[in-house]
């Protein structure tokens, strides 16, 4: 009989997850249809036809928005749970209140934290939503424009 280490048994996960992998793929590309037409092949951006190049550059504020989202989202993801276990009752009887100030101390802790952060951010000015004026890009490519007359 053949004894495996917990190496070997993580191994057998990797090679079985990618196994796994490239077969489902191998018979997606085997059953579905590849019928390309001109349509199927355009951009597609909310419905809208795309007008200009895809290089066009994005306001850096639409990712610092999204972010700061996410960075508030994941406090309230983790301040229900906390709230949940650090007002155990048991815990606040049993530790004659210290359970409880310790657990509060804990969350302004993490709140202040956040709060940190988020008052650097608009002291940056970061939260300021100013349309910028675009600016035509100075990029001259080596490759000629009626290259890409074949791609529109």
């Amino acid at each position: 009989m053949i004894q495996i280490s917990g190496f070997g048994t993580v191994l057998l996960f990797i090679v079985g997850g990618i196994g796994f992998l490239m077969i489902t793929l191998l018979v997606g590309k085997l059953l579905r249809p590849n019928n390309p037409t001109t349509e199927k092949q355009t951009t597609y951006e909310s419905g809208e036809e795309p007008s200009g190049t895809a290089w066009g550059q994005f306001n850096v504020r639409f990712y610092i928005v999204a972010l700061i989202f996410l960075l508030f989202e994941a406090e309230l993801i983790f301040l229900f749970p906390w709230a949940t276990v650090f007002g155990d009752e048991q815990l606040i009887a049993a530790s004659d209140g210290l359970w409880a100030k310790f657990s509060m101390i804990e969350t302004f802790i993490f709140i202040g934290i956040l709060l940190v952060g988020l008052a650097y951010v608009w002291a940056k000015g970061m939260l300021e939503w100013v349309r910028p004026k675009p600016k035509a890009s100075d990029f001259k490519s080596r490759i000629p424009e009626s290259a890409y007359k074949d791609f529109r």
